[in-house]
């Protein structure tokens, strides 16, 4: 089968810098991913700045451009995946649509704004797929199976954590970094995250913790979500806790952990949590599964992609309610 043609836009840390990075899981970028599958090509790459043109030509030998209009006429992919700012974001797409690419990959978050992404959600004639990378990540499938087996019970509650860095505002952490864990709640817990309130520190400040509380709204009713938003700290935290009826699922960077209710080991009559032992290691497989999924799209008109615009639209309608409330 012949192989198909993919073009990058943005050629910064995502889009092929990040594959320097010893200590990653490779692929970790869009370069390295579109590179490693079989089943594409990757043809060419596009950035406004000189540098980086140069350093993606060196790396991965192919012509770079200046102008991503003349790039999409000269090569025609069959892919494009646009790793730029976010202001962008549309313009890219409309502009794969205009020129007839079948499927997108647009870096998260969707656009900078509820408006924008509601545009690109309304695009029609291509595929979008919003790089929620966890969606794709084998740890987190793994762990939306035992959330959905029903082992641990209904699911009761949800509690999240992020910390990135020392001086970012909380905002922008949120807005940023917190795109893959607002989704990434939604995708395991199968619903609809909304904001109800939030108190602690401000959210345009860069010191301080500030606590957001929802709610998931779906199939399953009204289930508790408080998210710990801090700053100020010399280290990284994403992680997420499911408290389930019979047990909880404790996932995140390094963390994959189930414990389950069993007879106390402290009281007689009382049930503690014990931990099942079950854990993950090894390649998670994200970016080379999400490529994948573009390229099945991009195959079959009409298949639905593991993350969609649609669901790019809903963490970007959730972080829209939480900046309305600063």
């Amino acid at each position: 089968m012949e192989k198909l043609k993919a073009a990058i836009v943005g050629l910064g840390r995502i889009a092929s810098l990040l594959e320097d990075d010893a200590l990653r899981e490779k692929p970790c970028t869009h370069a390295g991913a579109l590179a490693a599958n079989p089943d594409c090509e990757l043809v060419a790459g596009c950035d406004l700045d000189d540098e980086r043109r140069r350093l993606f030509a060196e790396k991965w030998q192919v012509p770079v451009y200046a102008d991503a209009a003349e790039m999409l006429d000269a090569h025609k992919p069959r892919i494009l995946a646009i790793a730029t700012h976010p202001d962008s974001h549309y313009r890219y797409c409309r502009l794969a649509a205009d020129m007839g690419v079948p499927a997108v990959v647009c870096e998260k978050p969707l656009a900078d704004s509820i408006g924008e992404a509601r545009r690109i959600a309304g695009l029609s004639g291509l595929v979008i797929i919003t790089n929620h990378e966890r969606r794709y990540s084998e740890d987190y499938i793994r762990a939306k199976e035992i959330l959905g087996g029903g082992g641990l019970g209904r699911l009761l509650s949800v509690r999240a954590v992020l910390y990135m860095g020392r001086t970012k505002r909380l905002l922008d952490v949120f807005w940023h970094d917190g795109t893959h864990l607002v989704d990434a709640i939604m995708f395991l817990a199968g619903s609809t995250l909304k904001h109800r309130r939030h108190w602690g520190a401000k959210l345009t400040a860069k010191v301080g913790t500030a606590w957001l509380e929802g709610e998931l709204r779906g199939k399953a009713g009204a289930i508790p979500v408080v998210v710990e938003l801090g700053a100020g700290r010399d280290h990284l935290v994403f992680e997420m806790e499911f408290s389930c009826e019979r047990g909880r699922l404790r996932i995140g960077n390094g963390v994959f952990e189930v414990w389950e209710s069993a007879p106390s080991p402290y009281a007689e009559q009382f049930f503690s949590l014990k931990c099942t032992g079950e854990a993950f290691s090894g390649p998670t497989g994200y970016f080379a599964n999400m490529v994948r999924d573009v390229v099945a799209c991009a195959r079959e008109p009409g298949r639905l992609p593991v993350s969609g615009a649609a669901d790019g639209l809903r963490v970007i309608e959730y972080l829209n309610s939480v900046k309305a409330w600063r």
